[in-house]
């Protein structure tokens, strides 16, 4: 069984950054694991912001983050990042990291494992 744990979200304004990290419990092979972010907004559904694959060679974007965040992995310290720039109010959100064995996905459903979410507030 993989653990998640993520960390780094809070309030800030538009414009700003800020860096999110998910860290997978100790004796994860992480290697094996394509990561993910996904994010839900308040009354909205859950959706993908960001994959990177297992030898960080592939990653994938949601539309309207392209340019703005940055998906990374560093597999000896069994953490996955997403740093967030010029963040925008409607990158509001409890952001959640996932984790799959198999290829890279963009479908929440393919995700086998799931951290329990860090909340992104950005105000105007």
């Amino acid at each position: 069984q993989v653990q998640l744990v993520e960390s780094g979200g809070g309030l800030v304004q538009a414009g700003d950054s800020l860096r999110l990290s998910c860290v997978a419990s100790e004796g994860t092979i992480f290697t094996v694991y394509y990561m993910a972010w996904f994010r839900q907004a308040p009354g909205k559904e859950q959706e993908f912001v960001a994959a990177i694959s297992r030898s960080r060679g592939i990653t994938r974007y949601t539309d309207s983050v392209k340019g703005r965040f940055t998906v990374s992995r560093d597999n000896a310290e069994r953490t996955v990042y997403l740093q967030a720039n010029s963040v925008k109010p409607e990158d509001t959100g409890i952001y959640y990291c996932a984790a799959r064995l198999g290829d890279i996905s963009t479908k929440a459903i393919d995700y086998q494992y799931w951290g329990q979410g860090t909340q992104v507030t950005v105000s105007s």
